[in-house]
């Protein structure tokens, strides 16, 4: 399998991942607690298999900048977060800085 496919499943694991940890409202509910451990192994797992030929610092800033990106709009979708200008410029600038990331070096 593609690399960079196992990068983009081990993002969406964590995504899932801090998702559970949101609902679990501090470790009160059961389910939620338990999936964001399983999920966040999962993405730890799959990243490991990514970091065969990805360089390690564009995997992990693809991997942290992509699910922090993901995780604010589900913030703002799914939590009803609120939403300014600073977020989304904040935001647009961690992308860029992972397009650079990747633009200088990646193999």
């Amino acid at each position: 399998m593609n690399h960079w496919v196992y990068l983009a499943i081990a993002i969406a694991f964590e995504v899932a991942g801090t998702t559970a940890m949101k609902m679990s409202e501090g470790f009160t509910r059961l389910v939620p607690s338990v999936l964001l451990f399983v999920l966040y192994g999962l993405s730890f797992a799959v990243f490991t298999l990514a970091l065969k030929k990805i360089d390690v610092g564009v995997a992990y800033a693809v991997w942290a900048g992509v699910g922090t990106a993901m995780v604010a709009l589900i913030g703002v979708l799914a939590f009803r977060e609120p939403v300014s200008a600073v977020k989304v410029t904040s935001l647009l600038l961690i992308i860029a800085g992972v397009v650079g990331l990747n633009m200088s070096g990646a193999h």
